[in-house]
């Protein structure tokens, strides 16, 4: 998708170079030098009648010529015609017409002779003819009458012009005919119908002939053309013939081809070398014939062979002799074939293979004239000096005719002369003119001294040294200005004086020298070389797809000399971006904003310098959903099938994957699309099955992988016809809403299901497993019936069959369903619970007689509550929580119930209608377990050796209490803890005081209950002893140094450190770091003095973040110093079914427990509030 170009400028400037080196030295216009032709007008020259006639001829020369002309072979005095004058300083002609004249009157054959003292050179024969454009000549046309399948030509024969009209065929609305492998017209004009069909049948048939010399348009009469088929025959005719001649006529067969044109079997062709060969091959024939071109015994010529006109036409341009031979045209349909073959020979006008040149020789030097051509025939050479004949014109001993050669010997300047060379055969001729001018000159440089040439690295660089001398000059080259002469494989000199180095690199920089000399004298010249780096494009744009109104840019990223300005040109497609803002050229890129279809295409990125040009060029695919399909098309309709094709609309650049083909029903459901079925994307026709009674209508949607087409145009609609049902309801259902009856349910058949009117069910049913015979009946737009006093919940045969008008739907299987439930009869019995601990408990029943259920099973309900609390002796609101348990089981799990409580439950059985009566109530009772933590620790009255303790009673004691533990321990000024001291005190207790504390001292407390089966959660809490009030009275009484200079300095330290520790503390803190009291715990562990792990009873590590900061929700006592634990509330979950779970069919909790427990922090679990100083002052007390 890429594509990478380089166009070094010198290129052209090599081109021109060595044009010059085929060509003679120019003389400089000082000199004399006899005339040439610059300019003339064309040998066949056709002019508008209308305008004036220029017939042009230039020359130059020196001194600067005359001009005479002829007109058909004699002299044009054109001082004797008023309309006719001569430019100054030209030869150009200007006939006035526009003023009266008559270019008829001027019609004929001109040439232009311009002559000065050293020679004359003449024009081609000019042909002058004025510009033809007739009417038609009148004429009656009759209308043509053809049968259908026919051949038929309708001949244009337009009037001769000059030049030949262009010919097209057109309508009374100047609408172009349509054309086709069928209907086309031939080189000469003609209108041909390879046959006929009912469509040509028009009054307006108009071949216009287009002039263009004149801008004019001449139109034939109109052409009428009937086509009749075999029925309108008959019609028309019916009343002349007989029964005979009318069923002889025979109907529209197919008919092998036959050659319109051209006739024959074989016709010849000539044409001339390098024109354009065209032939053609039109046939008739039905089905229409298609044509085939081969050249017989070789190959049609790679890139000059096309085929037009459907390729009824055979184009080869620019032929040569070799394209002679025999082509043969092949027209063929399904019925056989037929050929014509046409013997081209080309033939050939005159062509240069050696034109002469002009000729600069120095007195006494020889030289020589050589005119060489060919044609076919071979064309005869003629020479001519000063515009005579060469046999008649004056003697030069200088001069020797040798055929197509002049060969000069010793000549003088007197030998100065124009010769005219003149190979003609019968298709045409050539004219050639060059002069002998003998000149004495010595060497002139005619490049600018001095002049700058600037090349890109590795391009040829040329360096010009155009010179003239006579004799001529000798060239050479140097480079610097006292360098060596330059020879070598490295250079190559031109025979105009022009150096080149091939391949030109950094090192070819500086100053060259060019010397010309002969024997007259010696000239020298010097130009500079700059050698310049390559422009580069290093980052090229890249293939693109993107999906329309999206956006997408192309880079074009460059590297240049630094002295060089490039300029970045962006194309679409070989030509200007459009003129429109969605192209944002930037400096590197192109970007296009919302992308349309006709973005579509090639973008070359152009860079251009003074010396090279680069290019790169990247490919933009635009995608997009494809275009709907058209053209739908119904056939093969059958009763229950039809074929149903499309034509694709336009993929957009994504291939089609598939085509989605709907329906609708026109009949039942108008203007609801339903899915029918899809095809493959290659796929254009599909056979759908259809359903009795529906008008259908089809429509096709395409798809690619960028989304889905519109849907097409709806296809015809097509109606079915009736039928019964083939199918019957579907899920069809017998349940009862009450004991005494059965609702028979069913799904409706849509309206195309019905295949036909009249759509009724025939509902049947019957007792399963009695004797008894179906009971039916028949209804109409319902989807139920219901049965009325049927027994309680037995089975029943149900079966629902569709019906139309045509008849019944194939017979319907038999489901089976039940009368309607009522409530159970019996309850379980034999209910038996066993306790597995303080919180869980099993319960077993007996399954009650599947007969007392009247209903579907659907399990086992158990009710339960707690009565009391066995602790505490006190009635509460009595919550009744409910287990399910799904089908026949006879066990559950009651989990989450209460320690040391007692608890009541009964089972019932359920079924579709409700519940059963319950079993009578079981009562049973849970065992003790470990109590929750105390409800609050309040400590108060601080003294110097004593605290006073309160608290309250756990929320959950879960049995009865038998005592609480009470441990302590000092925390010093380090943050170490001391030994632990544990008292156990009565359950009837709520207060204690401790004794012999030390003063000022921090204690901290852990404080729990315990039963029989163990010890509950802790609650712990700090407190703080005050200080010596004699010792403080004795501070008092010391010497008052709090005003001494010394102390106030010393206080201003302390505070310095102690605010560098706090800030150290603060940062340690954050960083979860460990009290220094903490790092010594874990070095020195006791078990004894652990906070004990709620899950086994075991102490766990002492926490730091626990012991030392504020506690959040009630860890840490408030402003009362009283702690409170929050109550918990064990809750039963996922061990049965509804609100608390359910079990496995083995009676084992399948759920999760899950409720609010008591749980102390965890190891390292700190506060998410950073530490205040206050708290950090406290760790220093």
């Amino acid at each position: 998708m890429m594509k990478k170009k380089s166009i070094p400028a010198s290129k052209p400037f090599l081109i021109l170079f060595l044009c010059q080196m085929i060509s003679a030295l120019d003389v400089p216009l000082d000199l004399s030098q006899p005339p040439t032709i610059t300019h003339q007008s064309p040998k066949d020259y056709i002019v508008d009648p209308r305008e004036n006639i220029v017939i042009q001829c230039e020359a130059k020369g020196k001194p600067p010529p005359s001009f005479s002309w002829t007109r058909n072979g004699t002299h044009f005095d054109i001082d004797k015609d008023a309309q006719v004058t001569m430019k100054p300083n030209s030869g150009t002609l200007v006939i006035n017409i526009m003023n009266g004249g008559k270019a008829e009157a001027y019609e004929g054959v001109y040439q232009c002779t311009a002559r000065n003292e050293r020679g004359a050179a003449i024009s081609n024969n000019i042909v002058i003819r004025p510009s033809r454009s007739p009417l038609w000549t009148k004429e009656k046309l009759e209308p043509h009458q053809v049968r259908e399948g026919d051949s038929l030509v309708l001949h244009c024969r337009p009037p001769v012009g000059l030049p030949p009209p262009i010919i097209f065929w057109m309508d009374n609305a100047f609408q172009r005919l349509p054309q086709s492998e069928r209907v086309s017209q031939g080189l000469n004009g003609d209108l041909y119908f390879s046959n006929v069909q009912p469509e040509d049948t028009r009054e307006d048939y108009i071949c216009y002939a287009r002039f263009n010399h004149t801008q004019t348009i001449q139109q034939k009469q109109p052409i009428s053309v009937k086509v009749f088929s075999l029925d309108s025959l008959n019609d028309t005719i019916a009343a002349n013939l007989s029964d005979t001649d009318i069923y002889g006529a025979k109907p529209v067969t197919e008919r092998q081809p036959v050659l319109l044109t051209p006739t024959g079997s074989t016709s010849t062709k000539v044409e001339l070398r390098g024109n354009v060969l065209l032939l053609e091959c039109i046939a008739a024939g039905l089905p229409t014939p298609v044509i085939r071109w081969i050249k017989e015994g070789g190959e049609l010529p790679a890139n000059r062979t096309f085929f037009e006109n459907f390729k009824k036409t055979l184009k080869i341009i620019d032929v040569s002799e070799a394209d002679s031979g025999n082509y043969k045209c092949i027209a063929r349909n399904t019925l056989g074939s037929v050929h014509h073959v046409i013997s081209v020979t080309v033939k050939a006008a005159p062509y240069w293979i050696t034109a002469p040149r002009n000729l600069v020789l120095s007195p006494g030097e020889d030289g020589t004239l050589i005119c060489r051509a060919n044609g076919n025939p071979k064309p005869s050479i003629s020479w001519l000096a000063n515009g005579v004949p060469i046999a008649i014109a004056p003697e030069d001993p200088s001069r020797k005719v040798d055929g197509d050669t002049i060969i000069f010997s010793h000549v003088q300047e007197r030998s100065s002369a124009v010769y005219q060379c003149n190979a003609s055969n019968e298709y045409g001729y050539l004219l050639a003119n060059a002069f002998v001018n003998v000149l004495a000159e010595p060497p002139r440089i005619l490049t600018p001294a001095n002049k700058l040439y600037q090349v890109i690295a590795d391009s040829p660089a040329l360096l010009d040294c155009a010179y003239f001398g006579s004799p001529k000059p000798e060239i050479e080259w140097f480079k610097g200005v006292k360098g060596s002469i330059l020879r070598g494989n490295e250079y190559v000199f031109h025979d105009n004086g022009t150096l080149e180095i091939p391949v030109a690199q950094k090192d070819s920089t500086g100053t060259y020298t060019c010397v010309a000399r002969n024997e007259l004298g010696k000239i020298q010249n010097e130009v500079h070389l700059e050698i310049k780096d390559p422009t580069m494009i290093i980052k090229q744009p890249e293939y693109k797809v993107v999906q329309r109104y999206g956006q997408v840019s192309f880079e074009c990223i460059i590297k240049h000399d630094s002295t060089l300005l490039p300029t970045v040109i962006w194309l679409k497609d070989n030509d200007e971006l459009p003129d429109d803002e969605r192209f944002l050229v930037g400096k590197d890129n192109l970007t296009i904003m919302n992308v349309t279809d006709k973005d579509d295409g090639t973008y070359t990125c152009i860079v251009n310098t003074t010396l090279d040009s680069v290019s790169a060029s990247a490919v933009l695919t635009v995608v997009a959903r494809p275009n709907p399909p058209f053209d739908l098309e119904l056939t093969g309709q059958l009763e229950r099938s039809i074929e149903l094709s499309w034509i694709p609309g336009d993929e957009n650049n994504s291939p089609i994957t598939h085509f989605v083909i709907e329906y609708e029903d026109g009949l039942h459901e108008p203007g609801v699309w339903h899915y029918q079925t899809e095809v493959p994307g290659t796929q254009t026709t599909v056979q759908l099955k259809l359903s009795p009674y529906v008008n259908y209508s089809f429509r096709v949607v395409a798809v690619n992988k960028i989304g889905r087409s519109q849907p097409s145009e709806p296809s015809e609609q097509y109606l079915t016809k009736s039928a019964s049902p083939d199918e019957n309801p579907a899920n069809v259902q017998g349940i009862g809403s009450e004991p005494d009856n059965l609702v028979i349910t069913w799904e409706s058949l849509k309206g195309f299901q019905s295949n036909g009117p009249g759509l009724q069910y025939k509902v049947s049913w019957r007792q399963k497993d009695v004797d008894d015979e179906w009971t039916s009946v028949i209804v109409a737009n319902v989807s139920k019936y219901i049965v009325s006093g049927t027994p309680t919940f037995v089975p029943y045969e149900i079966k629902v069959q569709a019906l139309n008008d045509l008849g019944y739907a194939p017979e319907p299987s038999e489901v089976i369903g039940h009368s309607g439930e009522d409530l159970p009869m019996v309850a379980p019995g034999n209910v038996q619970v066993h306790v597995i601990n303080s919180t869980l408990a099993k319960v077993h029943w007996d399954p009650v007689p599947l007969k007392t259920v009247r209903g579907h099973l659907q399990g086992y309900k158990v009710y339960y509550w707690k009565v009391q609390s066995l602790s505490r002796r006190s009635r509460r609101h009595v919550e009744k929580k409910i287990l399910t348990f799904r089908g026949n089981k006879t066990f559950g799990m009651l989990p989450g119930l209460e320690p040391y409580s007692s608890y009541k439950l009964n089972v019932r059985v359920v079924n579709g209608k409700g519940e059963g009566p319950a079993s009578p109530d079981k009562v049973f009772k849970t065992p003790e377990g470990v109590p929750s933590s105390p409800s609050y620790l309040k400590i108060t009255n601080p003294t110097l050796d004593s605290l006073t303790l309160e608290w309250g009673s756990p929320t959950h004691p879960n049995g009865v209490l038998t005592s609480y533990i009470l441990k302590f321990q000092p925390i010093n000024n380090t943050h170490e803890l001391g030994p632990l001291v544990e008292i156990r005190i009565p359950a009837n207790e709520s207060s204690l005081i401790l004794k012999n504390l030390n003063y000022s001292t921090r204690y901290k407390f852990y404080f729990n209950a315990q039963t029989s089966v163990g010890s509950g959660s802790q609650i712990t809490e700090e407190a703080v002893t005050i200080m010596d009030e004699g010792k403080m009275a004795m501070a008092s009484r010391q010497v008052d140094i709090a005003t001494q200079g010394w102390f106030i300095g010393l206080m201003c330290a302390v505070a310095l450190l102690i605010l560098i520790l706090l800030i150290v503390c603060f940062i340690r803190r954050n960083k979860g770091g460990k009290y220094p009291v903490k790092e010594k715990e874990d070095a020195h562990a006791d078990p004894e003095i652990q906070p004990m792990k709620e899950d086994d009873g075991t102490f766990g590590e002492y926490s730091d973040a626990e012991d030392h900061k504020p506690l959040k929700k009630g860890s840490r006592t408030p402003s009362d110093r009283t702690v409170k634990k929050e109550d918990s509330d064990d809750s039963l979950v996922d061990y049965g079914e509804g609100v608390n779970g359910q079990f496995n069919e083995d009676g084992s909790f399948i759920g999760q427990y899950s409720g609010k427990k008591e749980k102390e922090p965890a190891e390292g679990n700190e506060s998410s509030e950073a530490p205040s100083p206050v708290n950090a002052m406290n760790s220093f007390v």
